[in-house]
């Protein structure tokens, strides 16, 4: 029971800290190097699910606490991302893959989508930068445009729409 109780805690804890760093990253067009939502729904459900396991463990009140503590957190972390997976399927709109361009020494990869947000907005051009794993940071997006013209200057400098960035020193554009 003592692992079942210090396996839920610890989940509970990387979840919240990655959930934290993901809202972060979100507001302030950071590399986002958390995993998707609906990973830390999964696993948050797996910390409720040890936490209750752990509340058998008798060992001290600190590990009742500690349980606890986790049943708690990964309560509202799972009520969190249910409605955060939610919120995204229904209002995010229609996102499609438009291209795929890599820098010409293959360091960068860059994801373009066509966006249309339908009544509750307007379409649009939306680039990421891919890292590695699931990691990404959106780097352009512009309203209104429903095709992408890229050039590439050099290993690190990129002309989206005729809009140059500088990938090295971490330039995006938003219109």
């Amino acid at each position: 029971m003592k692992t079942y109780n210090w396996s839920a805690f610890s989940l509970a804890m990387i979840l919240f800290i990655l959930t934290l760093y993901s809202l972060y990253s979100f507001i302030y067009n950071e590399w986002m190097i958390s995993p998707p939502n609906y990973i830390i729904l999964i696993f948050s459900f797996l910390a409720l699910i040890l936490g209750i396991l752990g509340i058998f463990d008798k060992s001290s009140w600190f590990a009742k606490l500690r349980s606890w503590i986790s049943i708690i957190l990964s309560a509202v972390l799972m009520f969190t991302m249910l409605i955060a997976v939610s919120f995204t399927t229904m209002f995010s709109g229609a996102k499609g893959l438009l291209s795929t361009v890599h820098s010409p020494d293959d360091k960068y990869t860059i994801h373009f989508y066509r966006t249309n947000a339908g009544a509750m907005g307007t379409f649009g051009v939306l680039g990421e930068l891919r890292g590695p794993l699931w990691s990404k940071k959106k780097i352009y997006a512009e309203k209104r445009v429903d095709q992408v013209d890229v050039e590439w200057e050099n290993n690190h400098i990129i002309l989206i729409n005729n809009h140059k960035l500088d990938l090295k020193k971490g330039e995006s554009l938003f219109q």
